[in-house]
């Protein structure tokens, strides 16, 4: 029976333990979307964990949604990032990128040129994003021509190469929570009447061909996915039928074998019984094709539910997201089973080292 603090091998990757520092976007990178110094001391603080799957960071100028979101496409990035990673190995850490194109949830005055935002479709989506003026409606998209998903793929490829240059350990492609990849699978969402829209074979086809490209590039056992199959984040509606277009994905998947699926069980940040959904079917399912793929799972787990499903064999990774911003020293607390620390939530997004690098641990934990 396998415990949360024990180590364990997924793909290239030998990790501490089984505790996942999850994506989290902090809205805190410099001048053209490179990564600041204070990234440096904030993820080497966090380096116990088994492993630090960084903030989604754009493949392209074009993939981005949120002010001051870091990239990984342009030379100035990956040295910034190459920081990143020297610090977290320092510690003795594991470090993946989050790979991210938003697509439509985007704003003019985020893009290059102050050009639409770019999408399986051209209906805008009902939400909000930050810039710099504040929190404001997305921007309604340009449904991209079906010759220009290569150049997508491509921009996948390459910012997967960079995030190798940098010194990460992996990657793990954004392929959740109502984002350009999501915005092709779902039905809800894409309209399109191509090669990539209608049945489900044709909706997945552009993340499959994405997946292919990354793993290509730098690696199976160093090739992560994260999946949402039911999360109305970004005004992303329900699939009319998630559990045959994931059965889908798992089952093109397989032959890639990839080092780990990411899943977010229900709402991200929300209710875990947002759909029906059964996780546990498809974590079978994947599990029977691909027996030494790594499952993480992720979404309001506190330590006892954590210890159990690992302990059940349901999960080989549990993702916190939260609790490891206000916990530098998550690992250790959830050993000892010690109090954490309150969060600061109005200072989640954008500002300097306040509610981002000044959180107690319960030893001190230098940058």
């Amino acid at each position: 029976m396998s415990s949360l603090f024990d180590p364990i091998r997924i793909g290239e990757l030998a990790l501490a333990n089984r505790i996942v520092m999850a994506p989290l976007t902090r809205n805190r990178a410099a001048a053209r979307q490179v990564p600041s110094d204070l990234a440096v001391t904030y993820y080497a603080q966090r380096a116990s964990a088994g492993l630090i799957v960084s903030e989604a960071s754009q493949i392209s100028a074009e993939g981005q949604g949120y002010l001051d979101s870091p990239g990984i496409y342009s030379r100035e990035q990956v040295a910034a990032w190459k920081k990143v990673t020297e610090a977290v190995h320092a510690r003795g850490g594991k470090i993946v990128v989050q790979l991210w194109h938003v697509g439509r949830i985007s704003h003019v005055s985020l893009q290059p040129g102050g050009i639409a935002p770019v999408s399986s479709t051209a209906r805008r989506a009902n939400g909000k994003t930050f810039t710099r003026d504040g929190f404001a409606p997305v921007s309604e998209p340009r449904a991209l021509r079906t010759d220009e998903l290569p150049r997508i793929v491509a921009d996948y490829r390459h910012a997967a190469r960079c995030a190798m240059e940098a010194g990460f350990d992996g990657v793990e492609v954004h392929g959740a929570n109502g984002y350009l990849l999501d915005q092709f699978l779902r039905d809800s969402i894409n309209d399109r009447d191509d090669d990539y829209g209608g049945p489900i074979a044709n909706r997945a086809r552009l993340l499959i061909e994405v997946m292919e490209a990354v793993t290509a590039e730098v690696g199976s056992g160093r090739t992560g996915l994260r999946i949402s199959p039911v999360t109305p984040s970004n005004d992303a509606g329900q699939d009319s039928d998630p559990r045959a277009l994931f059965d889908h994905v798992i089952d093109r998947l397989a032959p890639l074998k990839l080092a780990f699926l990411h899943v977010i069980e229900g709402a991200t940040g929300g209710a875990r019984d947002i759909a029906p959904f059964d996780f546990e079917a498809l974590r079978r399912r994947f599990k029977a094709l691909h027996p030494q793929g790594a499952w993480m799972v992720n979404n309001g787990y506190h330590r006892q539910m954590a210890i159990d499903v690992i302990a059940s064999g349901r999960a080989d990774l549990v993702a916190f997201g939260r609790p490891f911003i206000a916990n530098p020293d998550l690992v250790q607390r959830l050993r000892v089973d010690a109090p954490l620390n309150p969060l600061r939530t109005s200072l989640l997004y954008g500002g300097g080292a306040e509610g981002y690098t000044d959180y107690p641990s319960l030893e001190p934990v230098g940058a």
